[in-house]
């Protein structure tokens, strides 16, 4: 226990003090172990302002970009996430619906970024980037009895029923598009910094399960049960109560897709260094440490 921690101690302050090349005698290339936190939000019928703070979500993701020269990287990587959102919060007139919804998103990812300065001789350095990614999303709400309810499998707008051949059911895995910016600063030739913004354009418009109109009552009884009705409109819940609406009338905005953000931090770190440390450090701790050139006398 006593070496393990003194090795946990090592590491740590090897992460501060890497002494290796100056940093004008490299180009910035190679692959790159990326780690991204910060928050995710959406923009949608239950939002329609874009990103917030006070209702963003915590997000993580992984990376591995491999940087072709100076100025051009690809880039692939996993993330995962929660969006939310609520009638309560949104506009006035919109508040008596009273929906709300909440869903985890996985996304994987593969993206080309650009870089606009030289790192190698800058050390730091904007950038943007495309992408195109598949993901997955699956809403969901708490009923009246503050049970965890998925709402695709409710066709709460009539999706899949034989009366509404144009409502179709919703894929909860699709493809997207992406747009991102970030600023990147090199701590030394084998670790980086940098902080992201980046939305992502998604062709549907059921991240929140609301995309078009109420359908008949009894109709969506018949065929999905009593839950279905009561998901689909919430307002009745609120003082006063709000009758449900008649069929077709209009429940969201039909024409505007569904958007998601990310903001946040990443560190990364050259795969050559990663795999050296942490190969090293499972064979032979102390000479791994020493060989990095951290203070002797923390393993003293």
């Amino acid at each position: 226990m006593k070496n393990s921690t003194k090795t946990l101690l090592a590491l740590l302050c090897c992460l501060v003090c890497f002494n290796f090349h100056l940093l004008s005698q490299h180009e910035n290339k190679g692959t790159w172990l990326g780690l991204f936190i910060g928050k995710m939000n959406y923009q949608g019928d239950l939002n329609p302002s874009s990103f917030k703070f006070s209702h963003s979500k915590p997000t993580a993701a992984l990376a591995v970009r491999q940087s072709f020269n100076r100025w051009l990287s690809v880039k692939g990587g996993f993330a995962i996430g929660s969006i939310e959102a609520a009638d309560k919060y949104n506009r006035d007139y919109l508040k008596i619906r009273n929906l709300s919804f909440y869903t985890t998103i996985k996304e994987v990812s593969l993206s080309l970024e650009t870089s606009l300065l030289d790192l190698s001789t800058t050390r730091f350095t904007p950038y943007i980037y495309g992408s195109v990614s598949l993901f997955h999303f699956n809403p969901w709400a708490y009923d009246n009895s503050g049970t965890k309810t998925f709402l695709q499998p409710l066709s709460t707008e009539g999706q899949g029923l034989s009366q509404y051949p144009k409502q179709k059911p919703y894929r909860l895995t699709q493809l997207n598009v992406g747009f991102g910016v970030g600023a990147r600063y090199a701590i030394n030739e084998n670790m980086n910094f940098g902080v992201e913004f980046s939305q992502r354009k998604t062709f549907t418009d059921y991240l929140d399960d609301v995309s078009s109109m109420y359908v008949d009552q009894n109709a969506l009884l018949q065929a999905r049960g009593a839950k279905s009705v009561e998901m689909a409109l919430r307002g009745d819940e609120l003082p006063g109560g709000t009758a449900y609406p008649n069929h077709g009338e209009q429940r969201v905005t039909p024409s505007e897709m569904d958007w998601y953000y990310f903001f946040g931090v990443n560190i990364e770190m050259k795969f050559s260094t990663f795999a050296k440390l942490f190969g090293n450090l499972n064979t032979n701790n102390s000479a791994a440490i020493h060989n990095l050139r951290c203070p002797r006398n923390v393993l003293e």
